[in-house]
């Protein structure tokens, strides 16, 4: 959005949290930007608003846009079908429309009267972009046997997450490396992060995409980076743990099957998850070290299981569907209905 020209009023060093004890600590920054935002609604022309994601302040904004009889195009949908089922109200509510990218969302919104449409993925439009990293990787280059393979560690974008769950992911790496002196180690560092943050893992670091790029076997977290590796053909291990109040309290909400959405979006356990307790490094290294070899058994039928989320994603061009939507409802495609009415 920067890159586009897009004016910014906080940018994800101020907005990514994680855990109630640090959105508490960060509340009163996030009161100040909620009534920003809100005053726009009343000071200037705005004829859309296009919340993504970010369900906690969004939904809070869509009302407040609604009540200011602004349109409401809401894309990357609150994840309804996993917790908090009771937001698709909300959606409905407050919401023209409401675009998912998941294949399986769109079904449990419309149950509640939200008109929700299925868009793909954009991950799709940057796979197609950037796919030399796979193809350089079967083709010999960086990553491949006998080049020095290179396993990517992903501990998250969020200065909290990469503090519980990164040393275990050293760990795992340094006992791999003890058995496998032709395997390097890679850590994705999101650029609002510090690189202290990382210095005591003892690995270096690259953006995302570079270290997805370059992976032959990746440790990770759960979240999209799940799809972004299965999508560039790395075979991954997921491990996340939190606060224990924090786990206590999600573990009851959550009502999936796997926290991992490359299985959701297979619907099987294409990819091994070791939660909270069962994330150890002796238990990481194990799972991963199966994966390395290249004829593996488990890496091929893992690979396989990739091109089934590939297919069930959609079609590349996502942005495009999104913007078409988005100009429709400008242009007053569907008359607009009063705050409260059902979409």
């Amino acid at each position: 959005m920067n890159a586009a020209g897009v004016s910014t009023l906080a940018g994800l060093d101020e907005l990514s949290v994680m855990g109630g004890t640090e959105v508490l600590r960060r509340l009163p920054g996030f009161v100040r930007l909620e009534r920003r935002i809100r005053d726009l609604f009343v000071r200037e022309d705005i004829r859309l608003f296009l919340p993504i994601d970010y369900p906690g302040l969004n939904l809070r904004l869509a009302r407040a846009a609604r009540r200011q009889e602004r349109r409401v195009l809401y894309y990357i949908a609150p994840q309804v079908w996993a917790w908090r089922e009771g937001r698709a109200r909300k959606l409905r509510r407050h919401c023209d429309r409401v675009l998912t990218v998941l294949p399986f969302e769109a079904a449990p919104l419309e149950r509640y009267g939200v008109r929700a449409e299925f868009v793909g993925h954009p991950l799709l439009d940057e796979t197609r972009a950037s796919a030399g990293g796979a193809g350089a990787r079967a083709a010999g280059g960086l990553g491949a046997p006998g080049a020095g393979r290179i396993v990517g560690l992903f501990p998250g974008s969020r200065a909290q997450e990469v503090r519980y769950i990164l040393p275990v992911f050293a760990e795992a790496a340094r006992r791999l490396a003890r058995r496998h002196r032709d395997i390097d180690f890679i850590i994705a560092r999101p650029p609002h992060l510090p690189a202290s943050l990382y210095a005591e893992a003892g690995f270096p670091t690259a953006g995302a995409r570079e270290a997805t790029a370059r992976s032959w076997a990746a440790l990770t977290k759960s979240g999209t980076i799940t799809l972004e590796l299965a999508l560039a053909g790395v075979p991954m291990v997921v491990g996340y743990r939190m606060g224990r109040l924090e786990w206590s309290v999600g573990r009851r909400l959550v009502r999936v099957p796997s926290i991992v959405l490359v299985n959701l979006v297979a619907e099987a356990p294409v990819v091994p998850e070791l939660l909270q307790d069962e994330l150890t490094a002796g238990r990481a290294a194990a799972a991963l070290e199966v994966l390395l070899a290249e004829g593996a058994p488990a890496r091929r039928e893992m690979l396989r299981g990739f091109d089934t989320v590939r297919d069930r994603l959609g079609k590349p061009g996502c942005a495009a569907r999104v913007a078409g939507h988005a100009i429709e409802l400008l242009g007053g495609g569907q008359p607009a209905r009063g705050a409260g009415a059902p979409c």
